[in-house]
C-alpha cells in the first residue's frame, strides 16, 4: 500500500511503524472473514481493511471526524485478522497508533471522556476496585438484573504453597483479578508446586498497562510498565526463570514491553528481558506435564468442558490447542465449540464502552459454548471469565483451576476431604 504520511508523523517512531505496517497490506480482504464486528455489522469500515484505510487517511492528513473515531472504537483489538492475514500485517499495533492519533485530532465529548477517566482510575486502583466490588456484592439484590449479573460472587483463594523448590517463578498480582478471582493465581502456584516449581507472589506493581494503552493513554501505559519492571527486577536478578502472567490479556501486553519501551534508554534492556521471561501458565504446565500426569484425580475424569480460547491467547500470543490438550490429558471430555476463533466481546473495557456489540458477541459465544451442555466452561483470561459468567448459569473457570482440581491428589493416595472440597468448588462451581 502506497503511503504519504504527514512529515511530522512520518519522522516519529510510531509513524515509521505505522508506515511499515500499512505498506505490508495488499488489500486482499481475507481479514474481513474473521472480523467479529464486520460479521455483525456488514460495514467495510467496521472491518480491518476499512479501518486500515481510515487510519491511512488520517495519518496522511485527511479529514477525520467522530464517525472515524467510532469505527476505530468499535474494533475489539482481538487480532483475529492477524491470524488470518497472509501478509503478516500487524494490525493490532496499527489500530492503537491510529486511535491515539484520531483521538488527539477529534477529542472526546465530556461524558465519554469522563467515563474513560473513571474506568482508568477505578480499574487501575486495587483498593478502589476492591471496595466497589465488595459494595456491589452486598447490594447485588438491589441492583438492576443486568448490572447484578456482571458482579461475580466471592470465592476463596485456597492455600498458596510455601516456596520449597530450586526452580522459582514469579506471579504478579495484577489489578482487578485479585479481587475478582483470587483462586486463579493460587491455583497456578499449587499446580506449579506439584510440578516442582515454586511460585513467588509479587504484590507490588499493578496493572500491566494494557487498559491505558488501548484507551490511547500510551504514556500512562509506559509508566505502568516501568513500575512493574522495577517491582519485578530484583526477583529476576535473583534467578526467577519466568514471569507467569495468569491473565492472557495481561500476558500479551507484558510480552510487548520491549516494543513499548524500545525508545527508553533507561528501560529498554530490562524491558526486553522481562518480555522474554513472560509466560502464560500453559507453557510451563505443558512442559512439566510428565510430572503432573500421575497426579490426576481420576474421580473427576470425564468432566465435560467447553473451552473458550481468549483472543489474547490464540491471536495475540499465538498459543493454540495447548490448553485443550492438557484438559484432555487431565481426563476432561472436551466438547466441540463452533467459531472458536471469534471474540466473546469482553476485550478489556470494550464490554463497558460498547455494550450493545459486546452483548451480541457474548450471546453468540455462549450459544456455541453451551451447545453440547458442558459442566464447566473454561477460559484463560479474567475478562472473558467475568463477561461470559454474566450470561450463563454454567460455572466459568480459568482452565488452571480445573487442572488444579484434577491434580489435587497423588496417584494411589486416598483423596483428602479438603482436596475434594476444593476440587468440587473449582470444577462444579
Amino acid at each position: 500500500m502506497e503511503t504519504r504520511l504527514l512529515p511530522a508523523i512520518a519522522a516519529t517512531a510510531e509513524g515509521k511503524e505505522a508506515e511499515s505496517i500499512l505498506r505490508a497490506c495488499v488489500h486482499c480482504g481475507f481479514c474481513t472473514a474473521t472480523c467479529p464486528t464486520y460479521q455483525l455489522l456488514g460495514d467495510e469500515l467496521d472491518g480491518p481493511r476499512g479501518r486500515i484505510y481510515l487510519i491511512k487517511g488520517a495519518l496522511e492528513g485527511g479529514e477525520v471526524s467522530a464517525k472515524t473515531q467510532l469505527h476505530l472504537d468499535r474494533c475489539l483489538t482481538c487480532r483475529s485478522c492477524e491470524t488470518t492475514c497472509p501478509s503478516g500485517v500487524r494490525y493490532g499495533r496499527l489500530v492503537d497508533i491510529g486511535r491515539k492519533f484520531v483521538d488527539e485530532r477529534v477529542g472526546r465529548g465530556s461524558v465519554d471522556a469522563a467515563r474513560r477517566i473513571a474506568l482508568r482510575r477505578g480499574l487501575l486502583s486495587r483498593s478502589l476496585f476492591g471496595a466497589a466490588l465488595t459494595l456491589g456484592r452486598y447490594a447485588k439484590t438491589l441492583l438492576p438484573r443486568s448490572v447484578a449479573a456482571s458482579i461475580p460472587d466471592a470465592r476463596g483463594a485456597g492455600a498458596w504453597p510455601a516456596a520449597r523448590h530450586p526452580r522459582r517463578v514469579l506471579i504478579p498480582a495484577g489489578c482487578v483479578q485479585p479481587a475478582l478471582a483470587p483462586n486463579i493465581d493460587a491455583a497456578t502456584a499449587r499446580v506449579l508446586d506439584r510440578a516442582g516449581i515454586s511460585a513467588v507472589q509479587v504484590d507490588v506493581g499493578g496493572c500491566c498497562g494494557a487498559l491505558s494503552y488501548h484507551l490511547s493513554e500510551h504514556d500512562e501505559a509506559r509508566a505502568l510498565a516501568r513500575r512493574n519492571i522495577d517491582a519485578w527486577w530484583p526477583l529476576v536478578e535473583q534467578g526467577a526463570e519466568a514471569i507467569v502472567v495468569t491473565a492472557s490479556g495481561c500476558g500479551v501486553m507484558v510480552r510487548e514491553y520491549d516494543h513499548l519501551l524500545a525508545e527508553d534508554p533507561r528501560y529498554a534492556v530490562r524491558a526486553k528481558r522481562v518480555a522474554e521471561l513472560a509466560r502464560d501458565p500453559v507453557e510451563l504446565v505443558a512442559a512439566a506435564w510428565t510430572a503432573l500426569a500421575p497426579q490426576v484425580a481420576r474421580a473427576r475424569s470425564g468432566t465435560h468442558v467447553a473451552f473458550h480460547p481468549p483472543c489474547t491467547l490464540q491471536h495475540g500470543m499465538q498459543i493454540r490447542g495447548e490448553v485443550e490438550r492438557l484438559l484432555a490429558d487431565a481426563g476432561c471430555t472436551l466438547l466441540p465449540v463452533a467459531d472458536a476463533h471469534l471474540c466473546c466481546g469482553s476485550a478489556g473495557t470494550y464490554s463497558i464502552l460498547q455494550p450493545e456489540l459486546a452483548g451480541r458477541l457474548k450471546t453468540n459465544k455462549l450459544q456455541a459454548l453451551e451447545a453440547h451442555r458442558p459442566e464447566v466452561i473454561a477460559t484463560a483470561n479474567i475478562g472473558c471469565m467475568t463477561h461470559l459468567q454474566s450470561g450463563t448459569a454454567i460455572p466459568v473457570r480459568h482452565w488452571i483451576e480445573v487442572v488444579d482440581a484434577l491434580t489435587s491428589r497423588r496417584d494411589g493416595e486416598p483423596e483428602r476431604p479438603e482436596a475434594r472440597a476444593a476440587r468440587d468448588a473449582a470444577v462444579v462451581g
